[in-house]
């Protein structure tokens, strides 16, 4: 009859019903993905009505992205669908996730206008691995903190900053993360920090307080939004209340070699990695403290 299906067909007959090219279909059966049934006389490739099922099923899985491998596998009953698709959404996340770091990155080069070797820097950075990121924080750390036996909680709060992308990081996350990877990597912010830390050990209350403990400035900005001068009787009480009895010129050089090493900005750059919003600009609070602690020094002289 006319509308009878040929048990078997060819290469060509295959690719009209299933819309599959024929370079395409000769391909998968060269690699065993789609073998024939049989050839003709001529040596022409045959194929049974299973094939067109077949067929769908490799069209299928490759345009979902997957690999010949394993369809291969799938089809020799080697795994099962289920099993290959679980694998390969694992291994589409870690793609998805590295194109992210692509945009962020970009993003961030196209921002500065980066240089082909600030480019590359960026780029590398970014993709460090967790056991790289962790050892920058731990070199970080024994150099700015090791061997110094006061101040403890300053060493760790330092140890949950954390130097990881998240897992869906914004273009400002990376941005942040790698001015943050930059900056605890340069020998001279290592430098300051490590004198900063060295002033605060001299007295428990000093550097720590001013740039670890976020309840410092807020209090100076309480006091400056009363509209207490820095020079009045109401500013040396705050002093007092946030500071005790602790060397005040210790506590000044505290601020001024943080001011000088970038703490407020490493602050800054933590809490944004963190997804928090930016934090607005303290200079106004650290130039009143400034002013606050030489006229006690002053008062006291």
């Amino acid at each position: 009859m006319k509308d009878e299906q040929p048990s078997r067909l060819t290469i060509g007959q295959l690719a009209e019903r299933t819309a599959v090219a024929v370079p395409t279909i000769r391909y998968w059966s060269d690699i065993g993905v789609l073998p024939p049934e049989g050839r003709t006389e001529g040596g022409y490739r045959l194929y049974g009505a299973e094939a067109i099922a077949r067929l769908e099923l490799v069209r299928t899985l490759r345009e979902l992205g997957l690999g010949l491998d394993a369809i291969s596998q799938i089809l020799e009953s080697e795994a099962t669908i289920a099993e290959v698709a679980a694998r390969h959404v694992v291994a589409l996340d870690a793609r998805i996730g590295a194109l992210k770091v692509n945009r962020a990155v970009l993003a961030t080069v196209a921002k500065r206008g980066s240089t082909a070797k600030e480019t590359a820097l960026m780029n590398k950075l970014a993709r460090l691995s967790v056991d790289e990121r962790r050892k920058i924080i731990e070199d970080f750390l024994k150099e700015v903190a090791g061997g110094l036996e006061a101040g403890p909680d300053i060493g760790e709060r330092l140890s949950r900053s954390p130097l990881a992308l998240p897992e869906n990081p914004t273009a400002e996350q990376v941005d942040a993360w790698l001015e943050l990877a930059e900056l605890i990597q340069d020998p001279g912010f290592r430098a300051r920090m490590r004198t900063l830390l060295e002033l605060s050990a001299r007295g428990r209350n000093a550097g720590g307080s001013i740039w670890f403990a976020g309840h410092v400035v807020q209090v100076v900005g309480e006091a400056r939004e009363r509209g207490v001068a820095p020079d009045a009787p109401e500013a040396f009480t705050v002093l007092s209340e946030l500071f005790g009895d602790a060397d005040r010129r210790t506590i000044l050089q505290c601020l001024e070699v943080g001011l000088a090493a970038g703490a407020e900005r490493y602050r800054q750059l933590i809490s944004v990695v963190r997804g928090h919003q930016p934090r607005p600009s303290r200079a106004d609070d650290y130039t009143w403290l400034g002013q606050a602690l030489r006229a006690d020094l002053q008062r006291a002289a």
